[in-house]
């Protein structure tokens, strides 16, 4: 079982009058920083308390309980969506699609939120279904379907591309291989789920 590597912070530590925004904002950032390094399993709330050095009162008079104090976490940490990438192709854009999504989750951000996936049971993880969904999944089929109506409207796809069931074959993929598969997607990787999977499927 994981550990966490935080111990108590300093006296000194606990001392800091830091108060409202700041302080909280430090309290989120240490949690972030814990679920990316040590993992749901590890995290404590001393960790996290230790991390943003302040007292573990601190933390507990914002959130309840560690369940909440990551939804806080993620939401305030997840990227904002990019633009929409415009290559010229359909193929091109969707490949820059899929570099922009491996970075959000290879960030900070990313790393926890596929802690809090991998490791959770199935009744902590409904807690995170609503963040993962409005601030991963939503976003990222939205800027596919732009890609997909402006393939439609140039003649390069069908125009059934814009369909739900089509525009989430990327994300659920590359969410299906990082956690069963533990793929870090490299461009290879993108090169062949796009040129046998996806654009098959696109075609006029």
């Amino acid at each position: 079982m994981v550990t966490s590597r935080w111990t108590a912070a300093p006296s000194r530590a606990a001392s800091s009058r830091r108060r409202g925004p700041v302080l909280e904002r430090a309290i989120l950032d240490s949690a972030l920083e814990q679920l990316s390094t040590v993992g749901w399993s590890g995290l404590t709330m001393e960790g996290v308390a230790a991390g943003a050095q302040t007292g573990k009162a601190a933390v507990y008079r914002r959130w309840p309980s560690k369940q909440d104090l990551v939804v806080d976490a993620l939401q305030a940490g997840l990227p904002k969506p990019e633009d929409v990438p415009d290559c010229g192709s359909v193929r091109e854009d969707l490949l820059q699609m899929c570099r922009q999504m491996r970075s959000a989750m290879t960030s900070r951000t990313g790393y926890a939120l596929m802690s809090v996936i991998h490791e959770c049971d199935m009744a902590t993880a409904k807690r995170f279904q609503e963040v993962i969904v409005a601030g991963v999944i939503e976003p990222s089929v939205e800027l596919i379907r732009q890609v997909m109506q402006r393939g439609v409207e140039r003649g390069e796809v069908r125009s059934a591309a814009t369909d739900e069931f089509v525009c989430d074959v990327i994300p659920a993929m590359m969410m299906y291989r990082s956690k069963v598969c533990a793929s870090e997607w490299p461009d290879e990787e993108f090169i062949r789920l796009i040129d046998q999977v996806v654009m098959p499927m696109l075609r006029p």
